[in-house]
């Protein structure tokens, strides 16, 4: 929440004092030593929007003077730890309420650019502190002492180095180091891995804005330039160009460092607690597939925050290659690492692993094998997991190319393999659409840990080559569409339940607005369960039988998003309205509802235009990366 201007004053003092009656009111008994109250109106009514729409607190930039003084100051805070009780009994403990480095003590609005005794009493209450962004070189430093003098015995929760947030500006703006890619200068300062502070980008969006306007620029121009700030250059060793910025005395930087070299890398939840997905999707796109058919084709592109998954942590921003088993002495083939957005299986990009692998004259040299580690994970000892793995080679020169999962420890020392069991594909599944295949394994580490911690470990590709003429180079790529981990279940007996969409309904446009939009404008709403499937035959043989007539698997799935298609009702009475022909025409989280998508005019195709009647269907997209088949979804009809 910001309030900044004139105009701003009064909505802040609304924010402490809640709403207002109309009638005439006043204290049943005059009191000379009452202060301004403090309402938590305003408290619970933002504890609920948050709940309700999904994201987990706010951050409270009051940029302008508390014309009340201390009065005002003081009720600011007793309103802060209102917003916070809230937002944690609403929201969970994960609630967060963060305070910028704006107003002062004394109301006045007097940006310190670090923690200090002027604007402490803001923070006390508040899950974080972010400060300004105009700092000198010596402040990040000056914020972490300051926090460390303090005597946080009384405090009412302590704080830690990690809950201040030091600023830095990506578009500059008196930001240390002068942004864009002299953004390391500000970072090396602040040293989240050394001394420990947290960092706030503001305006992160300058590797679009700052360049959008440029001619051919695109979504394709956007990813380079926003992978090379975050994650360094594709080629090792490119200059990269830094703005011009004078250093202050004794402060010298030397050349461009990415963003997360100054973080530490953590693995994604163990896959126990939230099975993996990724499509490697950076939340934008061009064009959109479902299971490898492209559905849809944008002019401009899309974007869609909800759709980001991990890009693959361990292949950015060049891929870490290794001879499997380490038993070969030849150097390693150049590998690099892109996004594609022409091809993918779900969303609008794939992973693209390129390599150029020289030519060699060794006697073994007729088949080679590497480890192409792709995503971190923690794993827990003895669990057993399943991995789901879609790709597709492709290769211009004479090579067999052979491709399989597995799963490798990360630890020093750890010299224990995983167990690597292939699963089967069903006899009667089809050929995977686009020249896309399914790895499909399951995976166990088989040791036990006094410490019941979880092991870093690395999923990612065995890819063995044979080639005609080794002493030929080559050159290969392989398209990664997804990645999926999960729990198996404790033991095949274990019943699974299996996610459906039920039901779905469809309210239209109000009249007022119907004969402007169109009939087939409105809300499409549905309803989601779980089946156990085929009901089992009761095998008790007496009351003390020890063995229950079943177990359910607790790990049940959830969904990731829904495709929404529609197709006009055919005007021959009796032909059957078949899913499979329907026309795409969105996918939900754009808004923030899971199952909840509103029709829009312009998202429905010319065929459904004087249309008397159609149907929407839903398909619901599961969060082990696997597409519903049509007979677990579900349709509504819709008549003009």
């Amino acid at each position: 929440m910001i309030f900044e201007h004139a105009e701003s004053e009064a909505d802040c003092l609304r924010l402490l004092v809640g709403p207002l009656p109309t009638a005439r009111t006043g204290p049943a008994k005059s009191n000379a030593s009452m202060t301004l109250p403090v309402s938590p109106h305003y408290a619970r009514v933002l504890a609920d929007l948050a709940h309700r729409r999904g994201f987990d607190g706010y951050l409270l930039n009051v940029e302008v003077p508390l014309r009340g003084g201390v009065e005002q100051t003081r009720d600011l805070t007793l309103w802060i730890a209102l917003l916070e009780r809230e937002l944690k009994r609403t929201v969970g403990p994960h609630a967060h309420v963060l305070w910028y480095d704006s107003v002062i003590v004394d109301g006045r609005l007097a940006w310190q650019d670090r923690l200090n005794s002027v604007n402490v009493p803001f923070l006390l209450p508040s899950t974080g502190f972010f400060s300004n962004y105009t700092w000198p070189a010596h402040y990040p430093n000056a914020t972490a002492q300051y926090l460390l003098s303090l005597d946080q015995t009384s405090f009412p929760r302590s704080k830690t180095l990690q809950d201040l947030f030091v600023g830095v500006d990506v578009w500059g703006r008196g930001s240390h180091g002068g942004g864009g890619f002299g953004l390391y200068k500000a970072l090396s300062h602040i040293d989240p891995k050394s001394l420990g502070l947290s960092v706030a980008l503001f305006g992160h969006a300058w590797t679009w804005e700052s360049e959008q306007d440029k001619p051919g620029w695109s979504w394709h121009s956007w990813w380079e330039y926003e992978r090379k700030l975050w994650l360094g250059p594709a080629i090792p060793g490119e200059d990269v160009s830094v703005p011009p910025w004078e250093d202050q005395p004794g402060c010298e930087h030397g050349p461009f460092e990415p963003i997360s070299n100054f973080f530490s890398c953590h693995p994604p939840p163990n896959p126990v607690d939230l099975p993996f997905f990724t499509a490697f999707s950076p939340g934008v796109g061009w064009s959109w597939f479902v299971r490898g058919v492209r559905v849809l084709h944008t002019v401009h592109g899309w974007t869609d925050v909800d759709k980001c998954t991990s890009i693959g942590d361990m292949v950015f921003p060049r891929p870490q290659l290794a001879w499997e088993n380490g038993e070969r002495e030849e150097a390693l083939p150049g590998a690099t690492s892109t996004l594609s957005m022409e091809d993918a299986w779900l969303g609008g990009t794939s992973l693209v692993i390129s390599f150029s692998i020289p030519g060699s004259d060794a006697e073994d040299a007729f088949f080679r094998c590497l480890w192409l580690p792709i995503q971190s994970l923690s794993i827990t000892p003895g669990q057993s997991y399943r991995m789901s793995l879609v790709m597709k080679t492709t290769t211009d020169g004479a090579v067999d190319i052979d491709v399989g999962a597995a799963v490798k420890s990360l630890v020093a020392g750890l010299d224990v393999d995983f167990e690597i069991s292939p699963v089967p594909a069903p006899s009667n599944q089809a050929p995977l659409p686009g020249g896309w295949s399914e790895i499909l394994v399951d995976f166990r580490l088989p040791i036990e840990r006094e410490d019941n911690l979880d092991v870093l470990s690395s999923a990612g590709l065995v890819v063995g080559f044979a080639c005609e003429d080794p002493t030929q180079a080559i050159d290969l790529a392989i398209h990664i569409g997804a990645l999926s981990v999960y729990a198996n279940p404790a033991s095949p007996e274990h019943t699974v339940a299996d996610p459906k969409v039920v039901w779905a309904d469809f309210s239209p446009q109000p009249p007022e607005d119907k004969k402007a939009s169109g009939p087939f404008v409105g809300v499409l709403t549905w309803g989601t369960g779980l089946s156990l499937g085929p009901v089992p035959q009761l095998t008790l043989t007496s009351a003390e039988d020890p063995k229950p007539s079943w177990i359910l698997d607790d790990n049940i799935p959830g969904f990731l998003y829904f495709n929404v298609y529609v197709h006009a009702h055919p005007t021959t009475v009796g032909t059957a309205v078949s899913p499979e022909q329907a026309t795409f025409i969105g996918t939900t989280g754009l808004d923030g509802r899971e199952n909840r998508f509103f029709i829009d005019s312009a998202c429905l195709p010319p065929e459904v235009v004087g249309a008397k009647a159609v149907r929407f269907f839903v398909q619901g997209v599961i969060d082990r990366g696997r597409v519903l088949e049509w007979e677990d979804c579900a349709f509504v009809d819709v008549y003009a």
